[in-house]
């Protein structure tokens, strides 16, 4: 059964969260949603192999790594990793999936940084500061909320796999620094105004703010 048949209704609380968690863009939504049925592998699993490539290209080339190679692991990082998005989220260590790829992502926006330029730097954990917001508040969002963020908003933001495309886009055009710090501005405007409005429509309704223990939401 594939991670997006698994969102609907009959689908636990648990695995829909891990969803969330992902922040999937269309990219990676639509290569799972197409070859994830067909890869048997665990989400786990093919979340570590989409995590070796862009380390070992960084830590073979260097500050010298060659456009088409860092490309190339780019490449592999999002479609393994948005293939891994079709797989049904249960198991073991399937809890590791979501703090790699933050880390993935994060890691690799700063790489991009560092190659480009020392003032390349700042402006990427502006960018970092603001996406850790939105990671930060659609936790909260789920244990406090029990909704995540809305469908669209992964789209506007592009979701991990597409901010990484962006991020390999704007260092191989030599604009990283000027784009990092227009997509760090742009993110904030649209995380932070709709992260607003949902915490004020949540407060309106008269309710006690619950937290979800994750280990007993489906018993």
């Amino acid at each position: 059964m594939s991670a997006v048949a698994a969102t609907g209704t009959a689908a636990p609380a648990s695995q829909r969260r891990l969803l969330a968690y992902r922040d999937d863009g269309p990219l990676a939504r639509a290569l799972g949603r197409f070859l994830g049925s067909s890869v048997p592998v665990p989400a786990a699993v093919l979340t570590v192999l989409a995590a070796a490539a862009v380390p070992v290209v960084l830590a073979r080339g260097g500050d010298r790594v060659s456009d088409a190679a860092l490309g190339g692991a780019v490449a592999w990082l999002v479609l393994v990793g948005g293939v891994a998005s079709g797989r049904t989220h249960a198991g073991r260590f399937v809890w590791l999936v979501a703090p790699l790829l933050r880390l993935l992502e994060y890691g690799s926006l700063l790489s991009f940084a560092v190659l480009a330029a020392p003032r390349a730097v700042p402006m990427c954990f502006a960018l970092v500061a603001v996406l850790a917001f939105h990671h930060y508040d659609t936790v909260y969002r789920l244990r406090h909320q029990g909704v995540a963020p809305p469908a669209w908003l992964s789209v506007a933001g592009g979701g991990w796999d597409g901010r990484l495309v962006l991020g390999y886009v704007l260092l191989v055009t030599g604009s990283l620094v000027t784009g990092y710090l227009v997509t760090a501005i742009v993110l904030a405007i649209l995380y932070v105004a709709e992260s607003t409005a949902s915490w004020l429509r949540f407060t309106r309704v008269p309710r006690p703010a619950g937290f979800d223990h994750e280990e007993d939401e489906d018993e």
